[in-house]
């Protein structure tokens, strides 16, 4: 019975991915069913914030690499710790769904930990409680917090990784990852089976690899250079998704957004869209309907609507895998340059000097 729940609840919560249509696990053929799968054995599930990608199967592969190398996979940091960044990123982020998911999971594996606690960062745990908070720094400019003792690069690789699903899960998801329909009585039983079945393997390190391209990791990633998984990850993750967004991605809005990041202190632009229009006014018109949609998932996620989507669709002729394309580069252009700030922070780790 609680597999046909969860099978169920599943495909409710696949349903709910907005703006683009999912490949459902019964249809996935090719790349796509070889990620499903391995999702399936080593997270539990076909989760929503994996299949919203599935339009774009290398992207998927990108993301789902992302997601098991860096938080999934048994290292010197031990998967509470792992978790704790996962949900204090998305804390800092403002993404509930994220929030919810990965609060829940640092719970299953440390049931120590208080959710309050994981919300606010005043855990009981000296350790713990600098995690959480130099994870909730590690997205701001200049932030000066010191690293956490153990391995820089396998916390830094989950803050990387939540910097980027935090802004597709935002725009993509609604706020609970939560079944609709979802009895308020049963909301925490829900929630406490969904964290056990994404935490009961032990994937083997370095199996989600294969899929993605050969690449030179990215110059904002250095500090993960001496981990050798952790850098085939985000080297591989980002050159699929620049060739993914090479079709899509004209040069004028590659060089708004990475203009609109090169100022950017990693808080919120503000609560209008003011500035985003401002910014797209220097754009040719054909140009526009892409280069609002790239910088408000780069900046503000939370103010994609449909309108940004369905204008980029119109006036590009693109179809499910372009709007993939394109909101997966801004966030991954975002995430890169959150792991820009985390090159100095490395310096006081160990390995990097």
């Amino acid at each position: 019975m609680k597999n046909a729940i969860m099978a169920n609840g599943l495909r409710r919560s696949l349903a709910q991915i907005r703006y683009v249509s999912p490949v459902m696990p019964d249809k996935a053929d090719g790349l796509v069913a070889a990620v499903y799968a391995q999702a399936e054995s080593d997270f539990g599930m076909v989760a929503a914030p994996l299949a919203l990608h599935s339009p774009n199967p290398p992207v998927l592969a990108g993301a789902w690499a992302m997601l098991r190398e860096t938080l999934l996979v048994t290292g010197q940091a031990d998967r509470a710790e792992k978790e704790l960044v996962a949900a204090s990123i998305s804390v800092a982020n403002t993404c509930p769904y994220c929030v919810a998911i990965h609060t829940a999971a640092a719970q299953e594996v440390a049931p120590g930990l208080d959710a309050a606690g994981i919300a606010s960062g005043d855990l009981a745990s000296p350790l713990l409680k600098e995690i959480a908070g130099w994870a909730r720094s590690s997205g701001l400019r200049g932030s000066l917090q010191a690293p956490p003792p153990g391995n820089f690069a396998e916390l830094a690789g989950v803050a990387v990784t939540f910097q980027y699903l935090n802004r597709m899960v935002t725009i993509f998801l609604p706020e609970s990852p939560l079944p609709p329909m979802t009895p308020k009585a049963i909301g925490g039983w829900v929630m406490g089976m969904l964290a056990s079945a994404m935490t009961s393997a032990s994937p083997v390190p370095g199996a989600s690899l294969e899929p993605l391209p050969d690449a030179q990791l990215p110059e904002e990633f250095s500090w993960a250079a001496d981990h050798s998984r952790i850098a085939a990850t985000l080297a591989g993750a980002a050159a699929a998704v620049e060739d993914a967004a090479a079709p899509v991605v004209t040069m004028p809005v590659r060089e708004l957004v990475a203009d609109r990041l090169r100022a950017w202190d990693g808080l919120p632009p503000g609560p209008s869209r003011a500035w985003a229009d401002e910014a797209v006014a220097a754009l040719d018109e054909a140009d526009r309907p892409a280069g609002r949609l790239a910088i408000l998932t780069a900046l503000a996620p939370y103010q994609v609507g449909k309108a940004d989507v369905e204008g980029f669709r119109s006036a590009a002729k693109a179809g499910d895998e372009a709007v993939v394309s394109l909101t997966s580069w801004a966030s991954m252009a975002a995430a890169r340059t959150a792991g820009s700030w985390l090159r100095e922070q490395s310096r006081n780790a160990e390995g990097h000097t």
